[in-house]
């Protein structure tokens, strides 16, 4: 990404423990791809983003993002996605998924060649 708006693909993995009933976790990884029709150095904007959830029981959730707020604050991009469950555990709920990335690169490659990726931490809710 550069400090100029334009057409991104995303592409991530994650994996999370989950609270499926009270007192009961499982683990899960995902897989997240998309598009962000202008995403920039600074901002990550309407994404049209999928996540498969695979959960250590051996359901799944398919979820389609479809919105997205964004801000960067001292290095750190934090984006808040929402969208729906579209099938699998939880489909018809909400979805939203919290990220606060770290760029790979130092902040200054914005600038120059632009940053290639970013790790970081993901929350991710199902509710109804």
């Amino acid at each position: 990404m550069t400090l100029l708006p334009r057409q991104t693909r995303v592409q991530t993995h994650a994996g999370y423990t989950c609270a499926v009933a009270p007192g009961r976790t499982v683990s899960a990884t995902s897989s997240l791809e998309g598009t962000s029709p202008a995403a920039s150095c600074i901002t990550v904007n309407s994404p049209r983003l999928k996540e498969v959830v695979h959960y250590g029981d051996g359901k799944r959730s398919l979820i389609a993002y479809d919105s997205s707020t964004s801000i960067r604050v001292a290095g750190v991009l934090v984006v808040r996605m929402s969208g729906w469950v579209v099938e699998g555990r939880g489909e018809g709920l909400a979805a939203h998924r919290t990220v606060a990335a770290l760029p790979g690169e130092l902040p200054t490659s914005c600038l120059l060649s632009g940053l290639r990726g970013s790790n970081g931490e993901a929350q991710l809710e199902i509710r109804p």
